[in-house]
């Protein structure tokens, strides 16, 4: 990879111009969308459905290719990457994914460490090592000799979560993590992203329906709408009364939380 090739200013993910359809539909899902997503900060997506947040995700990963724009991560573009160079920069906690049956939890989550191992070598003592310490930190470690088969929807998500972090990148993306975990999980998962960024310095992109989960740990928002960005900066300056009635077309009310001093938001029903 020639690291000289297309170089953008700043370090990140800069997305310039980006304008994607799917082959069957004429209708942009993304429409022209500009975005620059800084190391170091906990982004939270946010938007209603259809609004280009998923799409936005798999354009940065490459698994569909933009019809214009670029997209560049750490000065380079996307399009210069080899894949296994990419697998190295960014993991990634899909929304939905069916595990092989026939495997092993602890076989699923040492698949993240693929990118680092040569072909057909073991795997070594870091390698396992980096696995032990994922499934620990995502609640999965008592689940490590289990048929992928007997795993509850939730287990399952907890499992691909530790895969992502065993894979060892300064990005991790995640798209939609907490749809399938029950409140307990759901916290103990963000907390653990949180220390990942705090000790780590990992740099987490997530997608989220809730926005009081967003707004209690993401350091930055990104608000999208119709295929563009709304708004994209500190959580507090984008979940404002005005962006999130524009954005979602409800009424929200905005309270404080007695306990932690952190705002929460209260959507209600209206008349438009």
């Amino acid at each position: 990879m020639n690291k000289n090739l297309n170089k953008t200013e700043g370090k990140g993910i800069v997305v310039e111009s980006l304008s994607w359809h799917p082959p069957k539909n004429e209708k942009p899902v993304l429409n022209n969308l500009n975005c620059l997503i800084e190391k170091g900060n906990i982004y939270g997506i946010i938007g209603p459905n259809g609004s280009g947040k998923t799409s936005l995700v798999k354009n940065i990963l490459r698994f569909i290719e933009p019809e214009d724009g670029n997209i560049t991560l750490d000065e380079i573009n996307l399009k210069h990457y080899k894949r296994r160079d990419l697998a190295k920069k960014i993991a990634l906690v899909p929304q939905n994914t069916v595990l092989d049956s026939s495997f092993r939890t602890y076989d699923i989550v040492m698949m993240g460490r693929i990118p680092h191992q040569k072909r057909f070598a073991n795997a070594s003592e870091t390698d396992s090592d980096m696995v032990q310490k994922a499934m620990l930190l995502t609640d999965c470690y008592q689940l490590q000799d289990k048929s992928v088969a007997t795993l509850s929807g939730g287990e399952s998500q907890r499992v691909v979560t530790a895969r992502a972090i065993a894979q060892d990148t300064q990005w991790l993306i995640l798209d939609e993590p907490t749809s399938s975990l029950d409140i307990k999980h759901q916290l103990e998962l963000m907390d653990s992203l949180k220390k990942l960024n705090e000790k780590k310095g990992k740099t987490i992109i997530a997608v989220l329906h809730d926005i009081n989960i967003a707004a209690a740990y993401c350091n930055r928002i990104i608000m999208m709408k119709n295929g563009q960005i709304h708004s994209n900066g500190k959580t507090e300056e984008v979940l404002t009364k005005e962006n999130l009635n524009n954005v979602y077309e409800v009424d929200f009310e905005i309270l404080e939380n007695t306990r932690t001093g952190k705002k929460y938001y209260v959507p209600y029903a209206n008349d438009r």
